[in-house]
C-alpha cells in the first residue's frame, strides 16, 4: 500500500501595520509643538509689565462707525477690541487708553455698551492721556477705575450744537437761495437764514434732553456732585481726583499695574 507523505502547511500571519496610530501620534505631537510655539510667541511679545493685560486705544474724535484714521475713532473699532479682549482667555484685564476731546453722544453710548459687556468678564481700567473730555469722559465713567495725569484735561461734561448764519454776507454778495421744503423745520440749521425762535427752542430741548441723560448717567456711575460738573468746564487731572472725577493720578504703566492687581483680586475672590 502506497503511503503519501503528509505535508505540513504553515501559515505565516504578518502583523498589520499600525499606520493609523502612528499618524495620530504624529498629529498630536505636531499640535503640542504648535501650541508651545504660540504660547512662547505670546510671552515673548508681551513684556512682564503688560502680560495678561490688553491695552485698547480710544484716540481721536469719537463717531459711530468703522473708522480709525488718526483723527477720528469709530465706535465699532473700539467696541470690537473691547469685546475681543473680553473673550480672550489669555487676557486678564483691559486698559482703555483714552486721548480724546469727545465726540457724538451716540458713539459714546455704543462704546459704553461694549465696555459694560467687557466688565462682566474682567476688570476694565481707563488711562487718560492729554485729554478725556465730554463724550470721552462719558465712556470713561463706566470703567472700574480711572487713572489720569496731573495735567490731563478731563470732565467737560455737556452737549453743544452749533449753528452758523451767513445770510448777511450772502445778501451783500448778491446770493439768493430758494428753498422748497415739506416741513417748517426741514431746513433748520441752514446757513442761508437765521433760525426762528421756534427752531431755537426746539434745538435747546434736544440739547437739554441729551445733557440730562449724559449727566445723570455719569453721576450714577460715580459719586460726583452734579454741581461740580454741570457747568461743562474742563478740569485738570490733579483737581479731578479731589472731585472723584478720576480715582488716581498715574500714567499708562500705573493703570496697567492697577488692572493686574484688580484681576488678581477678582481671581482670588471667585
Amino acid at each position: 500500500m502506497d503511503e503519501t507523505p503528509s505535508q505540513d502547511h504553515t501559515v505565516i500571519v504578518h502583523p498589520r501595520p499600525r499606520s493609523g496610530l502612528k499618524w495620530l501620534l504624529i498629529i498630536l505631537f505636531a499640535l503640542i509643538i504648535i501650541s508651545g510655539v504660540i504660547i512662547a510667541v505670546y510671552f515673548l511679545t508681551h513684556s512682564d509689565n503688560t502680560r495678561g493685560v490688553t491695552v485698547v486705544r480710544m484716540e481721536g474724535s469719537m463717531q459711530t462707525g468703522d473708522i480709525n484714521d488718526g483723527e477720528t475713532i469709530g465706535s465699532e473699532v473700539v467696541g470690537k477690541q473691547l469685546r475681543d479682549a473680553a473673550d480672550d482667555p489669555m487676557v486678564e484685564a483691559i486698559v482703555l487708553r483714552v486721548d480724546s476731546p469727545g465726540g457724538t453722544p451716540a458713539a459714546a453710548q455704543e462704546i459704553i455698551g461694549d465696555l459694560e459687556y467687557a466688565k462682566t468678564k474682567k476688570p476694565v481700567v481707563v488711562s487718560m492721556g492729554d485729554m478725556a473730555t465730554s463724550a470721552a469722559y462719558y465712556v470713561s465713567a463706566h470703567a472700574n477705575r480711572i487713572y489720569a495725569d496731573p495735567d490731563t484735561f478731563t470732565a467737560g461734561v455737556g452737549v453743544i450744537w452749533k449753528f452758523s448764519d451767513i445770510s448777511g454776507w450772502m445778501k451783500n454778495e448778491g446770493y439768493n437761495i430758494s428753498v422748497v421744503k415739506s416741513g417748517s423745520k426741514k431746513d433748520m440749521g441752514s446757513t442761508s437764514r437765521p433760525m426762528t425762535d421756534e427752531e431755537e427752542a426746539y434745538a435747546a430741548k434736544i440739547v437739554h434732553d441729551s445733557f440730562e441723560h449724559f449727566i445723570t448717567d455719569v453721576t450714577t456711575q460715580r459719586a460726583i456732585a452734579r454741581s461740580d460738573i454741570e457747568d461743562g468746564r474742563v478740569i485738570r487731572g490733579a483737581d479731578a481726583v479731589k472731585l472723584n472725577i478720576v480715582d488716581e493720578l498715574g500714567n499708562l504703566n500705573d493703570a496697567i499695574d492697577g488692572a493686574k492687581k484688580m484681576a488678581e483680586s477678582r481671581s482670588k475672590s471667585s
